[in-house]
């Protein structure tokens, strides 16, 4: 049986994608994971991720998708990001022809959310979604991974793009909020890779310059 497992990185991220990955493999494979290094990515330091990673390349199948930050914040306005992201799991998944789909659930209802992901994929396989799936499955722990080292890789490309570092991108992240708070004091508007939506704006975006009554039109 084909397995897929899918899951996220970035969605609270204040700069870049939210980039959600998947993997694929044979079932009789699963028990390798763990020995390959498999775990939430998050538990994982960049360097393990990257050496895990490139063992993935050679057991299973990889894809991810990237939802940019416009497209989240059209969401986020809607009150529409698990939406969002079910969709999004769904497609990757569709595309993949799972067996069996294992997913982590960012609904408080987890039923729900995997319900979401099997309508959203046109699928008719049974969709398994549960909380903290990238802890407990591995073949989810491996999902994570893969969204993990993309994510982490768009950003260094982003640094790269604007010639300074950027931090790991989320607002709890004191290297990020100075990076942002400098960049638009210099350029004042939101570039594409910043999300609008998040709260942090309201603490980073430069107050509008006042105008003197000099400069007022008669």
């Amino acid at each position: 049986m084909r397995w897929v497992g899918v899951d996220e990185a970035g969605r609270g991220s204040f700069l870049g994608p939210l980039v959600v990955g998947a993997f694929a493999i044979d079932s009789d494979g699963v028990d390798g994971l763990r020995a390959a290094g498999v775990r939430d990515s998050k538990i994982l330091t960049p360097a393990a991720r990257t050496a895990c990673y490139d063992r993935l390349r050679t057991l299973g199948t990889m894809r991810s998708i990237s939802l940019d930050p416009a497209t989240i914040d059209g969401a986020v306005a809607r009150h529409r990001l698990n939406d969002l992201e079910a969709t999004a799991f769904g497609r990757i998944l569709g595309g993949l022809h799972p067996d069996e789909a294992r997913v982590d659930a960012c609904d408080a209802d987890p039923a729900r959310f995997g319900a979401r992901v099997r309508r959203a994929g046109g699928l008719t396989v049974p969709v398994r979604a549960a909380h903290h799936a990238d802890r407990d499955d591995p073949v989810v722990g491996a999902a994570s991974i893969v969204a993990k080292v993309r994510r982490d890789r768009a950003i260094a490309a982003l640094a790269a793009r604007l010639g300074r570092p950027v931090g790991s991108g989320y607002p709890s992240d004191p290297e990020t909020v100075a990076f942002v708070r400098e960049w638009l004091a210099v350029h004042r508007q939101p570039p594409r890779w910043l999300r609008r939506s998040w709260a942090t704006m309201g603490r980073v975006m430069p107050p509008p310059r006042a105008r003197t009554l000099d400069r007022f039109d008669p």
